[in-house]
């Protein structure tokens, strides 16, 4: 007797993905208006940012002015609920749930060597394919929009986009589970989409990092230097708390990395505001030595919140640890994984704790020019389907995609009503700060 029941072949996933065509075509999933009870939108940005620290609102709003690209980066909760009363197929995967341009990066995998992927999982959860599909090809638009490109050749990205992400599908659907765990895609596999974003990765390493960030300390060390309101020291009670947090965190990183980790000694901390979606959470970094100065491990602690889309699954089963669950979508989506990624809990906060700035970087939306827009769209758009193939049931989600150019031209819609939506939103938003309804700082 077999310890469990066969699985359907295949042919029969992928003729059940067909199948649910006839309950939502695929047309159907360029369909978007604004809803007519669409809340308030400073109402809704303020509800969205409650738990994050007041003082710093001002500068999250201030970055976010700075165009409708940057507004979107920081308003996933408002995409979040025009979207999520939409019809959807029903098939599940990890969703990355912030997937946007710059939300996928180079960075180093355990042995070293550089590879492009997802980057971020602050809002990952299990959930429909289609919010970050959607998501990812609204980015499209406004990035290309920022870029100076042509709304017929942000159409044109967007397709390329939605292609790779089918065709990528079909072929991890056709691949055995161990070569799909396996696949990566490395600066080779990049070509010139990839060459400013690797070029960078190469120079962003821990020793320039401890030149870059830190100061020598009087004693012969090194401390953070501060830069307030983005840098700054910890009082003593943060000390003590974040002090109270690091045994949980050496706990939740696998035995072997532990192994390591335990050869490093934290010497300093500090406070920094940083990205834009993520400023107000409470983000510290931590500088350990190994045998020497020449040995750093820069940790970056980063409060987790439930992810936006929580509210819009209630289905879901609750996240005991908002930082797990992020380190979680993380491990599940990622080929290869920072090897001190973990989480913990002090100061009645949720944390996630990764390595900071090792060997990380992103594109240069100013640089999506020309065919770079497009090639760098396709990219993303089979990074992602390997995140939902990995995750999901590739044949099934291959099975309703097809072969055709239905949902490439759907989303193309989609995401350009979106977008224009959002620079509406932005042009409310600045008004809002105008108006003093929304105080809004620079970083200068």
């Amino acid at each position: 007797m077999p310890l469990l029941p066969p699985r359907l072949s295949l042919a029969e996933r992928r003729a059940a993905g067909k199948a649910l065509r006839d309950r939502l075509p695929r047309t159907s999933q360029g369909d978007w208006t604004p809803p007519g009870d669409r809340p308030d939108l400073v109402a809704r940005l303020k509800e969205a940012n409650a738990r994050r620290l007041p003082d710093l609102l001002p500068l999250k709003w201030g970055r976010m002015a700075a165009s409708p690209f940057a507004f979107f980066r920081g308003s996933a909760a408002l995409m979040a609920g025009d979207i999520a009363a939409g019809a959807v197929t029903g098939l599940t995967v990890q969703m990355c749930g912030d997937a946007h341009l710059l939300n996928l990066g180079a960075y180093a995998a355990p042995d070293g060597h550089l590879v492009f992927d997802l980057n971020d999982f602050d809002e990952s959860m299990p959930g429909p394919w289609e919010w970050d599909l959607k998501r990812l090809c609204a980015s499209v638009v406004l990035g290309g929009r920022e870029a100076g490109q042509s709304e017929r050749d942000c159409r044109a990205a967007v397709q390329e986009l939605v292609r790779a992400y089918r065709e990528n599908l079909a072929r991890f659907a056709e691949m055995k589970g161990l070569d799909l765990v396996r696949f990566e895609v490395t600066p080779r596999d990049g070509g010139a989409a990839l060459e400013g974003v690797l070029a960078k990765a190469t120079r962003d390493t821990p020793d320039k990092l401890l030149v870059k960030a830190t100061e020598e300390d009087g004693q012969g060390g090194r401390r953070f230097q501060v830069h307030p309101p983005l840098v700054r020291a910890l009082a003593p009670e943060e000390q003590e708390d974040l002090r109270s947090g690091l045994p949980g965190y050496r706990e939740s990183v696998v035995p072997g990395r532990r192994q390591v980790l335990e050869g490093y000694v934290p010497v300093d901390a500090a406070f920094k505001a940083s990205g834009t979606g993520s400023i107000g959470t409470t983000c510290l970094l931590l500088l350990c030595l190994g045998r020497d100065l020449a040995d750093p491990l820069f940790l970056q602690l980063k409060s987790e919140e439930p992810s936006v889309w929580a509210p819009y699954l209630p289905a879901a089963e609750p996240a005991p640890h908002q930082g797990r669950r992020a380190a979680l979508g993380q491990h599940r989506a990622q080929t290869w994984v920072d090897p001190f990624l973990g989480w913990t809990h002090f100061g009645d906060q949720d944390f996630l704790v990764r390595q900071w700035s090792d060997h990380k970087a992103a594109v240069d939306v100013s640089a999506l020019k020309g065919t770079a827009l497009a090639d760098y769209s396709a990219l993303c758009g089979g990074i992602l389907a390997k995140a939902h193939a990995r995750t999901g049931d590739a044949a099934m989600l291959a099975g309703y995609l097809g072969n055709a150019g239905k949902l490439d031209e759907a989303l193309a819609g989609f995401a350009r009503a979106y977008a224009d939506q959002a620079t509406r939103d932005h042009t409310r938003f600045k008004a809002a700060i105008g108006s003093g309804e929304l105080p809004a700082m620079t970083d200068t």
